[in-house]
């Protein structure tokens, strides 16, 4: 006699059991067998094979997927190159050139003549740079060519030089203020240590705060973080981590529909930030020479325009774009400057001895100062606030790309900090050396032509001259007023992680009133 548990016999139930096992078992063996076969065959068979980087990296994206989560990619790929060469397969699908001619076939205006020409290939990786909140699309979204060339067209205005010209007296009011609360923190306590990467954030967003809604986010004035500005940084770096769901569908599904609701909570309120500030502006106006005025007053004469949504989403790209990055090369030349004292008493006296006082200091000067212009090129080629590469992706028929034909469907990245790092572009390339584009002919063999730390082509950074005229006059007026002195805390600052951009440590200096000024 059988015994039975809820009316079916043990044995039936055992056997359905065991078939039930049998069968995952079955499905389990498929699936790992699947996975090895694809794997082989991507490290071995498959049309990239034949780019040179580890088989572990062509069969897998994790090994890839692993140092974006660490932080660790500006290394890891940097490492694959000077392993491999100009050339590394980086994933199973992606591909890496570090050969300054990939600015031009993968960036550039290509050519009409064939679809197997180059140039500009498609932006079509959106999840690796964000999409905005309210789902209208800024500079950095906009799809197709002709759709990101008209939406430019408008922007161009506000970033011309005759823009500069009009906006100098708001970028001065904001370095000056710098300067003014860096002297009122000495004369308080001449033992004051100062984070000046907390500096130079305040400053860039206060006057990009400005410049897009038409005030300041007074940060410089309360010597505090704006809370929106908090989130915007929190925000990087889980974004940069969050991206890796969007190689695996079922993750990215999962995530769509487990998230919590406070999560897109958070994000509508933090976006609904820069529409409350874009309509203050609006409806208040502006005798500025901000990026409304020029750029509204630009649509009366053309005709049609920005959506108000397309505002928004761009107010919010300017207010990344044009602060961090900006603070970012600006500490990061700070300490290279303070590693390397013959190239800062250089910089120094060149500056002090360009004009009678710090109110002398102008925008126009600074961009002709030899030694000046080339530490900021030196601080980009070693620092680039983007050390990462912004990808493309092949078209259907393929691509030839540096003499190289990669077939269709492929990513194409260009790492900034691997390309100018490497000993094929520069020689002593970690080293801090200015002189090398000022003619000096020990690196007559340089390929300066792969310096492009606003990108290249139609897609470039539209602010890039903003970004070089600002950068200039907030460190020629910090050292024209101050001597700098890197305290022993921030000695290995550089030792940092990216998640696309730095995660920059706390940079603490000692100030002293300029002993020449």
């Amino acid at each position: 006699m059988s015994s039975s548990v809820d009316g079916r016999p043990l044995l039936s139930r055992a056997i359905k059991n065991a078939s039930i096992s049998e069968v995952a078992t079955v499905v389990f063996a498929i699936v790992v067998i699947r996975l090895i076969v694809r794997a082989i065959y991507r490290a071995y068979f498959s049309p990239l094979s034949k780019f040179p980087g580890p088989k572990l990296s062509g069969a897998t994206r994790i090994p890839y997927l692993i140092a974006l989560y660490k932080g660790s990619i500006p290394k890891y790929v940097g490492g694959l190159h000077r392993k491999y060469g100009d050339v590394v397969r980086i994933a199973p699908d992606e591909i890496s050139f570090i050969n300054p001619k990939v600015w031009k076939d993968v960036y550039g205006y290509g050519t009409k003549d064939s679809r197997m020409a180059a140039g500009s290939l498609p932006t079509k990786h959106w999840h690796r740079y964000g999409n905005p909140v309210n789902g209208h699309p800024s500079l950095l979204h906009t799809r197709g060519d002709q759709a990101h060339a008209q939406t430019r067209r408008l922007f161009s205005p506000a970033f011309s030089d005759r823009a500069l010209k009009l906006q100098e007296p708001l970028f001065q009011k904001y370095v000056n203020l710098l300067i003014h609360k860096l002297k009122e923190g000495i004369e308080e306590d001449p033992e004051r240590k100062f984070d000046m990467v907390r500096m130079y954030n305040f400053t860039t967003f206060d006057v990009m705060g400005d410049l897009t809604f038409g005030e300041p986010l007074h940060m410089l004035s309360n010597a505090e973080y704006d809370p929106w500005v908090r989130i915007i940084f929190g925000s990087i770096k889980f974004g940069s981590r969050l991206s890796i769901i969007h190689f695996y569908p079922i993750l990215h599904h999962a995530f769509k529909t487990l998230v919590p609701e406070s999560f897109a909570k958070k994000r509508m309120e933090h976006a609904k930030f820069s529409e409350e500030r874009v309509t203050k502006r609006l409806e208040s106006g502006s005798d500025n020479a901000d990026i409304w005025a020029l750029v509204l007053g630009g649509q009366d004469k053309e005709g049609g325009g920005l959506s108000r949504a397309q505002m928004d989403s761009n107010s919010s790209l300017f207010m990344i774009a044009g602060t961090e990055t900006t603070a970012t090369l600006l500490s990061g030349m700070t300490y290279l400057l303070l590693k390397n004292p013959n190239s800062m008493k250089k910089l120094v006296e060149e500056i002090r001895g360009a004009f009678p006082s710090s109110e002398d200091i102008n925008m126009e000067t600074l961009g002709q100062l030899p030694y000046l212009n080339a530490c900021v090129k030196e601080a980009l080629r070693l620092y680039p606030p983007v050390p990462v590469g912004l990808p493309r992706l092949t078209p259907p028929d393929g691509s030839t790309i540096c003499g190289e034909y990669v077939p269709g469907g492929c990513t194409i990245t260009v790492p900034h900090l691997a390309m100018y790092t490497s000993e094929k572009n520069f020689r002593e390339p970690f080293s801090f050396i200015p002189e090398r584009w000022l003619g000096d002919q020990r690196f007559a063999d340089d390929n300066k032509f792969a310096l492009q730390p606003f990108s290249f082509g139609p897609r470039d950074c539209l602010g890039k001259n903003m970004a070089y005229h600002e950068m200039r006059l907030i460190l020629a007026k910090v050292l024209y007023n101050f001597d700098l002195e890197l305290c022993p805390e921030s000695e290995n600052w550089t030792d940092q992680e990216a998640y696309t951009l730095w995660e920059k440590h706390p940079l603490i200096l000692n100030l002293q009133p300029a002993k020449s000024s």
